[in-house]
């Protein structure tokens, strides 16, 4: 674990002495931040547990046995490999997005240190600044746009970290929506059988097919309120601060769509709502047509179960209770994706199993 004593150390070694250092609130994940401060320069510190290299190693050697990998290689998430942020932040920063610049890093001890991006964060500057939603967004939506039509190796390298961003395929998909089924029904006390799972499986797989009708791009799988920042001094895209990258994959580009539309902690009218996804379209380049909607149907419900799963797990397991009280909005996208042409067959056999989910 890493120690006070290891951090002074890093900082030293970095030309950040002296500095007074504030605790950060967190996420849900397991690092921790802190903001390094004097008078005239600011940085963020970012502690992450040490991760196990083997694990990424083997999948790599296409042993093809990421269930004996574990979860992270299911899901195919970065977990605490920071070599994952340094890459894929490389990478955007070079094509003129808003990623934060790394200052220094320290693997073994699992410490970077980088650009602070200050503190307006969308949720926090549209709660005092509501007459200014709707450009914030529009900003938002140019900006997943833009990255989608930025070409990105697949194996990237930064100085001495490399990294291979894959895509988010089907075992991947499929995993989170099990989140659903082994943490949200089963705390409702619905055990879920071995039929009843293959089929919910075989369900999956079919609508799964939708996202074969637009070309994947890399996707940051955590864009929402609370995760990009308004740098209101930088131009066009670069105006739009990003963090909490680390697990990119090449998607469907409706994903990080809904994951800004259908935030788990804010409320996005059902009219902005519709003007977006046109604005992201066209932007994109993109046909918004009964296809692009099925789609973004179906990624809704994908990533709205496995947002249930995760919620109830934070809660039930890490005791971080506070996470119970997002639930509610997290079912409410759920059951408007569910009601849509693409999800009927999802909609039936959620109402035979898990019927609480259409409850208020």
């Amino acid at each position: 674990m890493t120690t006070s004593k290891d951090i002074e150390i890093f900082l030293n070694r970095s030309g950040w002495q002296n500095f007074e250092r504030t605790q950060i609130k967190g996420d849900a994940s397991s690092r921790r931040y802190e903001r390094v401060s004097s008078k005239n320069q600011n940085a963020i510190l970012m502690i992450t547990p040490k991760a196990n290299p083997k694990n990424y190693e083997i999948e790599n050697k296409k042993t093809n046995n990421r269930e004996r990998i574990g979860y992270n290689s299911l899901a195919r998430l970065a977990g605490n490999r920071l070599e994952a942020f340094i890459c894929i932040s490389n990478e955007l920063r070079i094509r003129g997005f808003s990623a934060p610049k790394i200052f220094a890093s320290d693997l073994d001890m699992g410490l970077l240190l980088l650009e602070d991006l200050g503190d307006n964060l969308f949720s926090k500057f549209i709660q005092n600044n509501k007459n200014q939603e709707k450009k914030l967004y529009y900003a938002a939506v140019d900006c997943l746009a833009a990255i989608y039509r930025c070409t990105f190796s697949r194996k990237m390298n930064f100085k001495n970290s490399y990294w291979e961003v894959k895509e988010y395929d089907d075992l991947a998909m499929l995993t989170e929506v099990d989140l659903l089924l082994d943490w949200y029904a089963k705390d409702l006390g619905h055990l879920i059988d071995n039929q009843a799972r293959q089929e919910w499986h075989s369900i999956w797989k079919k609508l799964f097919v939708t996202f074969k009708s637009a070309a994947s791009g890399l996707g940051l799988r955590d864009f929402h309120a609370e995760n990009i920042f308004w740098l209101s001094e930088r131009q066009g895209v670069a105006k739009i601060g990003l963090i909490d990258f680390q697990d990119a994959l090449f998607v469907h580009p409706s994903y990080d769509l809904v994951s800004l539309v259908e935030d788990a902690r804010r409320d996005v009218s059902p009219e902005l709502e519709e003007i977006l996804i046109d604005r992201f379209c066209q932007k994109a380049g993109i046909k918004n047509d009964e296809k692009f909607q099925s789609a973004y149907a179906v990624m809704g419900a994908q990533r709205n179960s496995k947002i249930l799963g995760i919620f109830v797990r934070l809660a039930k397991r890490d005791k971080k209770l506070q996470y119970i009280d997002l639930i509610p909005r997290v079912k409410k996208h759920l059951v408007r994706n569910l009601n849509t042409p693409a999800c009927y067959e999802l909609r039936q056999w959620l109402e035979q199993h898990i019927p609480e989910i259409f409850y208020d």
